[in-house]
């Protein structure tokens, strides 16, 4: 009975994700495409979807908490209200993550529609992140190369008598009346403008993906992740976990990695691979219907070395900041980080700089 909700917990992720898939497809959904709109052009419809999805995960969060419809608390995975902030290795990761997924064109979540869309471009990317996550997750190669450094640079909050890095937490004013007047404010600025109202596809695009988000926390937070939780932890099925979480493709990518390389071992198959596989299969059902399915490749060793250098610096980067554009900017921030609030920022500024740089060049060349 146990392991039937384990079984459900993944469908219903794998199904969620194919919703992600098949609309970020249908409304080109993209972070990078967001920034490189707001940065090159003024343009802020997309921007303006991605502040809808932070708005309807963020007031969705507050609604299954303050109904008790789910227990988000301190004990994620990643752990985004840790008392312990890290704020080096949200805005040294961020950073890198935001150059990575402008060379690479596309964030983690991208990337995947993009597989599905039939871009072996971005399947070279998946592959090279994958490596490059799996080695920071999964061997001793974050412990040399970051280690020490973000140990150090770590705050205690604790210390200071602070339960969380929650920002209902540090402000006194409650996670619930801190939730809801961010996630209004967004709606109110996403709704401001005239053209993002009278978008169908901006405003799918951003309410699926918010919506995404709470289906992720509701089933891992709700009833059906504590039953399952209770039992694996009587049980001590270590492998089988499912922690409460909701979706985010840079880690997953790196389990996805150590499934390959162990694919008879079918407990490695985790929410983050479901999510990931779902994304995937419903970018590519959409894509073979309205068929829009294009198989591309790279133009010049030039076009691959951007999008390989890219990878590595989102796979690094990724895993360093704990969540990409969709796992810290908008799965954490629903859950008012502050971390995520400093990956979000770092992100944006580090897809920004390489944008800025790579048109520098364009017009030095010309």
């Amino acid at each position: 009975m146990e392991f039937t909700i384990h079984l459900q917990i993944l469908g219903i992720v794998f199904v969620t994700g194919i919703i992600m898939g098949a609309v970020a497809n249908k409304t080109n959904f993209c972070t990078m495409g967001a920034v490189s709109d707001w940065v090159n052009m003024g343009d802020t419809g997309r921007l303006r979807a991605w502040l809808l999805a932070i708005a309807v995960a963020t007031l969705g969060v507050v609604i299954l908490e303050a109904s008790g419809k789910a227990v988000i608390g301190t004990s994620t995975f990643p752990p985004y209200r840790t008392p312990n902030l890290a704020w080096l290795r949200y805005v040294l990761g961020g950073f890198m993550f935001g150059i990575g997924m402008t060379l690479a064109s596309g964030c983690g979540n991208k990337t995947l529609v993009r597989i599905g869309g039939g871009n072996l471009k971005s399947l070279v990317v998946l592959a090279i992140a994958s490596v490059c996550a799996y080695a920071m997750l999964w061997t001793n190669f974050y412990d040399t190369a970051f280690g020490s450094l973000m140990s150090a640079s770590t705050i205690n909050l604790a210390a200071a008598g602070k339960a969380s890095q929650a920002l209902g937490d540090l402000t006194g004013l409650g996670n619930t009346a801190f939730g809801a007047a961010l996630g209004l404010a967004l709606l109110g600025f996403a709704f401001s403008s005239r053209d993002f109202r009278g978008s169908f596809d901006l405003i799918l695009g951003g309410s699926v993906i918010g919506l995404a988000v709470v289906v992720g926390w509701y089933v891992t937070g709700g009833s059906m992740g504590v039953a399952w939780k209770e039992f694996a932890d009587f049980a001590d099925v270590k492998p089988l976990r499912v922690e409460i979480q909701s979706f985010t493709f840079m880690s997953p990518m790196g389990d996805l990695a150590r499934y390959v390389m162990n694919p008879a071992d079918t407990s490695l198959i985790n929410f983050g691979i479901m999510a990931l596989a779902g994304v995937i299969v419903g970018s590519l059902i959409y894509a073979v219907v309205t068929r829009n399915f294009r198989v591309e490749w790279f133009v010049d060793r030039g076009d691959f070395a951007n999008h390989a250098v890219g990878a590595v610096l989102m796979g690094i980067g990724g895993v360093l900041s704990m969540g990409c554009t969709i796992g810290q900017g908008i799965t954490g921030v629903s859950t008012l980080a502050l971390g995520s609030v400093l990956t979000l920022v770092s992100i944006v500024a580090g897809s920004a700089a390489m944008m800025k740089y790579q048109y520098w060049r364009m017009m030095q060349e010309a």
